[in-house]
Order: C-alpha cells, then sequence, then structure tokens
C-alpha cells in the first residue's frame, strides 16, 4: 500500500513534535569518584524516564567551581544541574539564582537528610540543594607502615604525635612518604585543608571586627608546622596535589597518612583499586592542644539555576541521584562500602551498610565533632569549618592559597606568604565594605 504523500508529511511532522518532547537536561559536575559513579549508573534513570536525555559536563573542581560561577552570576543558563557546595547554596540561593526544591515526591523523604547537612541547604526552612554526599575530614593511614614505625595511632592524636609518625613511616629508598596533604592551589583545594588545620591550631581568619588575623602566632605554628612537615616527610610536587592526586597516591601506596574527607575512605579501602586497602585504618583529625578537631563539614550537592529551561526535568534528575533508591543502587552494582555517604540518617542505621563499611564510625563521629558555628576557639564573625561564608572568600581564599602553595613550593618563606595574605585580606575587607 502506498501513502499519500500529504499523509507521509504529516507522520514525519507528527514524530518530529514526539522527538521534540524529550527534554535535554545539562549537568555540570565535578570529576570525584562518587559522581563518576553516578554518570555509570543513569542507565537506570533514562530507562525510568525516556523523555528525558543527559548531557554531561564534568570538570576538574577548580574549573567546575569558576565556570559554574560564571554562568550562575551572569545568569547565563548553560546548565540545568550543577554541582555545588554548602558554601554557594546559601549565598546563591539569597540572590535568587537557584531553583528551590519543593515538591518533591514523598518517597524522597526530606526528613531523612542529616539535620547539619540539610540545614547548610536550606534558606527559610527551604531546600535549595540535595546532598549527593556529605563528609568531614579524618585521618586514614597505613596500619602496616605505623606498626614498622613502632607507633601506635591515638583515637584523637596531636599534631606533635602526626608529625612524630609522618617522619618515622617515611622512606624515600622505596617512594613512600610519610604524609600526603593538599597543596595545590584553591580555596576549596589546599584552602579547605589549611583552613580546617589553621582552625585545630586555634587560629581563625578574622576577628569579630573583621580583621584578618594572618600576622598572629597561631597562623604562624599552623603554616610553618606544614610546610616543615611536607618538606620532611611529604611527597615531592606536593604544591600541585588535590584530593584526586593524594588520592592515587595513597591508594598506589606511596602515603602513610592522608589527611582529607572522610568521602575517601570507600575508595582507599576498596581492594579492587587500592593496593593498600587490607592495611588502612582511620583517626580523628588532629588537634593542637585546642580541642577543636579541624570543624570540616561539607557536602556536594545538586542544585537547579533558576535560569534553566528545563526544571521540572531537572528535578526528577537531583531526585533521582539523591534518593534512597538510588543509593540501594550503587549498592546493588558495587556493594555497600560504595555508597555515597554523609547525607541521610537511614544510611548510617543500616546494618549491611554497617557491616560492609569500617569506615561508618568513624565518618559519622567525624561529622558529629564538626560545628561550622564555631569554626575556631577563638570568636567569630562568621560560620564554616573549612570556609569563610562569605561571597568574597571565593576569590581572597584562592589568592591565599596561592600564597600558601607558593612558600609550600619554597617560593617565598611562610613569612613572606603571611604578610602577603594578611595585605590581600586587609584590602578585600576595605572593599567589601567589612571594616
Amino acid at each position: 500500500m502506498k501513502l499519500h504523500p500529504i499523509l507521509v508529511g504529516a507522520c514525519s511532522a507528527m514524530a518530529f513534535v514526539g522527538a521534540a518532547r524529550a527534554e535535554t537536561v545539562t549537568i555540570a559536575t565535578v570529576n570525584n569518584g562518587d559522581m563518576i559513579r553516578m554518570q555509570k549508573l543513569t542507565d537506570d534513570f533514562t530507562a525510568k524516564n525516556p523523555d528525558i536525555e543527559l548531557e554531561w559536563v564534568t570538570l576538574e573542581e577548580n574549573v567546575l567551581r569558576e565556570r559554574v560561577t560564571t554562568d550562575i552570576a551572569t545568569q547565563g543558563g548553560q546548565y540545568d544541574v550543577v554541582t555545588i557546595g554548602n558554601y554557594e547554596v546559601p549565598i546563591w540561593a539569597k540572590q535568587s539564582w537557584l531553583e528551590p526544591l519543593t515538591g518533591l515526591p514523598a518517597e524522597y523523604d526530606v526528613d531523612d537528610l542529616l539535620p547539619a547537612i540539610r540545614g547548610g541547604l536550606s534558606v527559610d526552612d527551604t531546600l535549595y540543594a540535595a546532598p549527593f554526599y556529605g563528609e568531614s575530614a579524618m585521618i586514614m593511614y597505613r596500619t602496616d607502615l605505623i606498626e614498622k614505625a613502632g607507633l601506635e595511632m591515638p583515637d584523637e592524636p596531636s599534631w606533635e604525635f602526626i608529625g612524630e609518625a609522618a617522619r618515622a613511616m617515611t622512606d624515600r629508598d622505596n617512594d613512600i612518604s610519610g604524609i600526603c596533604l593538599r597543596g595545590k592551589a584553591g580555596w576549596g583545594e589546599n584552602m579547605a585543608f589549611l583552613t580546617a588545620m589553621a582552625n585545630s591550631f586555634g587560629a581563625r581568619w578574622f576577628d569579630e571586627n573583621w580583621q584578618p588575623q594572618f600576622d598572629t602566632p597561631e597562623w604562624k605554628e599552623a603554616v610553618q608546622f606544614y610546610v616543615e612537615l611536607m618538606n620532611d616527610a611529604g611527597p615531592s610536587g606536593a604544591s600541585s596535589n588535590g584530593f584526586n592526586e593524594n588520592l592515587t597516591l595513597f591508594q598506589q601506596g606511596k602515603c602513610g597518612m592522608w589527611m582529607d574527607a572522610t568521602v575517601a575512605a570507600s575508595f582507599v579501602t576498596d581492594p579492587e583499586d587500592s593496593t593498600v586497602a587490607e592495611n588502612v585504618d582511620f583517626a580523628l583529625f588532629p588537634d593542637a592542644g585546642t580541642g577543636n578537631h579541624g570543624n570540616w563539614l561539607w557536602s556536594w550537592n545538586l542544585a537547579i539555576p533558576a535560569t534553566s529551561d528545563a526544571k521540572d526535568a531537572a528535578k526528577a534528575f537531583v531526585a533521582w541521584a539523591t534518593s534512597k533508591d538510588y543509593t540501594a543502587l550503587v549498592a546493588e552494582n558495587e556493594g555497600w562500602a560504595a555508597a555515597p555517604p554523609g547525607t541521610r540518617t537511614s544510611l548510617y542505621e543500616n546494618p549491611e551498610y554497617q557491616e560492609a563499611a569500617s569506615f561508618a564510625e568513624p565518618t559519622l563521629a567525624a561529622m558529629n565533632a564538626a560545628d561550622i558555628t564555631k569554626p575556631s576557639v577563638q570568636p567569630v564573625p562568621y560560620t564554616g569549618g573549612q570556609f569563610v561564608a562569605i561571597p568574597e572568600f571565593q576569590s581572597l581564599g584562592t589568592t591565599v592559597g596561592q600564597l600558601f602553595s607558593a612558600a609550600l613550593a619554597g617560593q617565598m618563606s611562610v613569612d613572606d606568604a603571611l604578610a602577603q595574605a594578611q595585605q590581600v585580606a586587609t584590602r578585600e575587607m576595605k572593599r567589601g565594605g567589612y571594616n
């Protein structure tokens, strides 16, 4: 049977309209292991949502922050879903740059989100981003190397002990560094670690009158200790190392200790990826006699820019990727130990997770130890653990990070780096009208 040309044209037009109904959701995300895993599992989402196509923009952490911040501040509208931290969420929500996550399905169970994480993503009790994973910071260490050094890791070690242990575990002949710490410049790279470390030494970014504090003994002690420790016991080229680089070094057996995000625990204990999986244990982030153990509390979250032209489809994806069902999907495919941590109460009450994840208890302990309302033992006018929750911090933190990275690389002294940090911060605070 031969169709009339007009009918053929009509059928073609209908087919085109049907195809046009498929919405594209463009997702900007970071190249961390959990996000890469999410991309591999999205066949589950597209099977359930055949009318939604996903397009991925996967970037290194510093580049992601720069591009997403530029796009959202200029209302560029390039992305429908962005991966951002709990630093950006309240600031951007107050600027009306984010779509509120209202109307999520009942089975999403918003009340299951850990209170500290949910609170950091809400403004006036309205959720503006959904947490993909949450984290604090802790020590990951090689039990075989610390035993070989004749030492025993305390549950709550001091920085003095960490320095002793790192130097004792260093074995240059076998390419083993006693400790690996972030050195790559960036407010969310080396300054995330160094801010947490400085907090544990009793330092603070600003006093109650927003006066910068880099000229204080606490900052000098913290940064000097860090640089000397890394020179004595750290890997070569440490000023270029961020989270991913140190993760690789640790998994390859080249680090005795690594202090970083608790989310790394599932990767360093995975025998498929980590050569030292059977010899890893955990301890609380150190302090310097202050009782402050880093106060790091972070979450990577999925949010929808207000400029998105596919908000409903984007919300469907965000709900899928941060749901209990997604956690179960990860467990089914890769085991419970790989489940995204630090976001839901139900995960830590799950006996299967507790049994599979040796790091579940220390992760929750580290997160519970964090109090971002009191990041320093001294009074401060800001909140944030490893960051300062003001808009200027993104630029200021990166500039200061470049100075400290240069000090680590031996391009300037610690005193010069601190003096320049004081000058830059003072100028930025005056420009911002803080003092």
